[in-house]
């Protein structure tokens, strides 16, 4: 019994975990029962794989977003997301054994699926067939992006995951497991599952579930992946990122959303009539959705919306920063950040001052930054200053249009922001994040996003430019750009600027989806996080840092029927 639990636990191959949409008891469906009658079992099980994404993707989201640099957090946490964010990763991390352990029961599952199914019964099974298909290949990219290193980085010796695509084993007692295949096979499994399952899927779907289109969507960013860094581009990946987004694209199912719509994007369910954009997600139900989950989901990190979530984590001030660029608020992704404003008793908004400071201990030495804002105070001379400590510092304008004005302060000039005042948890503004709240207007209710076709347009935008067709990446590009900046697309790119114009394009159109993390890493740059917060602010995390790749849960390990390599 010992040796059955440890290898549910560990990596699900005893038995198949029913946990699905019907709500059948666990163990439902051992093999034994999916032999006598497969096609009362088969779709049983395929929702079972579905179903275990939803634990799935919220470590998804919290390990591919909190180590970049689109959040802070307002101190730090003993929760096991903290070390995601902070970069002293542990070998106990109880959500990384979640996301490994959901990860291979999909894989188990799928494997067994495959197993005992033939192909070409019909078109409906076919496509279910395919669905199991994505999603094993799926788990394994996702798998090897947070415990394998980037792709560039030697991928024929670099360690993947565990290739492991027998199912249930037939005799446990004697099971002895593979242990780690290099990067590159790992990617070529998920790339081998995903084709398949391109090939089986020929019917049309919402959403909710994987498509042909899904396929190819997950297909071209993973052959983005491969391409190389700018500096070091492999063009025949390159080639193949654009052709399978192109696939999507010009199948005609998926359409940008217009501005008005997009801006209201969190709104939509995957299946919502009138959502046009998303391709894959993970679907979440108002009526599965606790009162915890509006807390200990997703946004409930971000934000604290119809009196739910703890609202202790806000986007960065470098994210602020980089909506800032198109002027006036005009980018359509403010829509996705919720400033939180002090009021007078009138329920007016105060005007106030507010600015980045450099942080120093007692030595004179910068250790971080901190925000810093008071009331605006107008002198007699109608010229504005504001107070800290006690003292008045006079603020100079900068910038009109942009209510930008510049303030010594400590012998150094800074340059803020002439806006309102805003509450503070601790002594950070609070700029809620609502991107993944609010699906039908419900609190924190999200379906995680897997694919979107903003996407593949930017993902065609950086393969052109790193085979160096600057006009093709330029109208991808522009694109995206233009939906959410009126005007705001660019006249020309070049060798000089695409990386970075294409690299923050990415960062706000893809911003808390779980890609930012991994699209520096994979292009070799580093995590640069200059702004306020708990975490280190001054040393940036370089794409070849130990760091920047997770350990694999020392109890997984432990249990694991065979040798299973720990990174270092």
């Amino acid at each position: 019994m010992k040796l059955k639990h440890i290898i549910f636990t560990a990596i699900c191959l005893l038995v198949l975990s029913s946990c699905d949409l019907d709500r059948f008891p666990d163990n439902a469906y051992t093999k034994d029962k999916i032999e006598s009658d497969k096609d009362a079992a088969f779709k049983i099980l395929v929702n079972g794989c579905y179903a275990e994404l939803k634990a799935w993707s919220d470590v998804m989201h919290r390990v591919g977003e909190y180590p970049a640099d689109n959040i802070m957090i307002r101190g730090t946490s003993t929760d096991s997301f903290y070390p995601f964010i902070s970069y002293q990763h542990i070998t106990d991390n109880g959500r990384l054994t979640t996301f490994w352990n959901s990860s291979y029961r999909i894989i188990s599952q799928a494997s067994d699926l495959i197993k005992i199914s033939d192909e070409g019964i019909s078109a409906e099974k076919d496509q279910k067939l395919g669905e199991v298909y994505y999603l094993r290949g799926m788990c394994y990219f996702y798998l090897c992006r947070v415990f394998g290193r980037p792709y560039y980085q030697s991928p024929e010796t670099n360690l993947g995951v565990p290739i492991l695509l027998d199912g249930t084993p037939a005799d446990v007692s004697n099971l002895h497991l593979p242990d780690r295949s290099s990067v590159k096979d790992t990617y070529a499994q998920a790339i081998s599952d995903l084709k398949k399952g391109e090939e089986l899927m020929t019917l049309k779907s919402t959403a909710s579930y994987a498509t042909k289109e899904a396929a190819q969507a997950m297909l071209s960013r993973i052959y983005l992946y491969m391409s190389g860094t700018y500096e070091n581009a492999n063009t025949t990946y390159a080639d193949l990122a654009i052709a399978y987004a192109k696939k999507v694209i010009d199948s005609g199912k998926y359409q940008l959303l217009d501005r008005v719509n997009f801006m209201r994007y969190n709104t939509f369910a995957p299946d919502a009539t009138g959502q046009t954009e998303t391709i894959f997600a993970v679907k979440r139900l108002a009526s599965e959705f606790s009162g915890y989950d509006h807390y200990y989901g997703i946004g409930g990190m971000y934000a604290n919306l119809q009196g739910q979530g703890w609202g202790e984590m806000y986007a960065s001030a470098k994210y602020l920063d980089l909506l800032r660029k198109a002027g006036q608020k005009n980018d359509a992704r403010w829509a996705f950040i919720d400033p939180q404003y002090v009021k007078d008793t009138k329920g007016e908004k105060i005007p106030a001052f507010r600015f980045i400071a450099d942080l120093k201990n007692a030595s004179g030495v910068q250790t971080g930054y901190s925000y810093i804002q008071d009331t605006l105070r107008i002198n007699p001379d109608k010229s504005l200053y504001i107070k800290i400590a006690g003292n008045s510092y006079p603020l100079t304008l900068v910038n009109s249009v942009e209510n930008q004005y510049s303030i010594v302060y400590q012998g150094k000039t800074y340059v803020g922001e002439k806006e309102y005042l805003m509450l503070l948890n601790r002594v950070y503004p609070m700029f809620y994040i609502i991107k993944c709240s609010l699906q039908d207007n419900d609190s924190h209710l999200h379906s995680p996003i897997i694919s979107r076709l903003a996407e593949l347009y930017l993902n065609m935008a950086e393969a052109y430019a790193k085979k160096g067709d600057y006009g093709n990446a330029l109208i991808n590009l522009n694109k995206v750009r233009e939906r959410s900046i009126i005007g705001g697309g660019y006249n020309s790119l070049n060798a000089t600027n695409a990386a970075q114009l294409i690299d923050e394009e990415r960062q706000l159109e893809l911003a808390f989806e779980a890609h930012r993390t991994y699209d520096v890493y994979r292009n070799g740059n580093a995590m640069i996080r200059n702004y306020p917060g708990p975490h280190d602010a001054m040393t940036p995390i370089l794409a070849t840092d130990l760091r920047v790749v997770h350990f694999i849960p020392q109890a997984d390990i432990n249990a694991y029927p065979g040798p299973l390599t720990q990174n270092p």
